[in-house]
């Protein structure tokens, strides 16, 4: 379930990469993303709204992978 503003979308091939998700875990300064037993991306959806646009997830994932997306106008 997505936040209240922002949710993200991850592509499912990004998601099952360990070490496209070990970066995002290690980038995102308000902890949406975390790393599964198995490696895989994991996104902490209580976290979600906590995103402050920083872009540095876009960056740190191969181009076009991840998306923020703002639920509000």
């Amino acid at each position: 379930m997505p936040g209240m503003f922002i949710d993200v979308e991850v592509e499912a091939s990004a998601a099952k990469d360990a070490e496209v998700a070990r970066k995002l875990t290690e980038v995102c300064p308000v902890d949406i993303f975390a790393q599964a037993d198995d490696g895989a991306l994991r996104i902490v959806e209580d976290n979600l709204d906590e995103c402050t646009l920083c872009d540095l997830c876009l960056e740190a994932a191969p181009k076009g992978s991840v998306k923020v997306v703002k639920l509000y106008e």
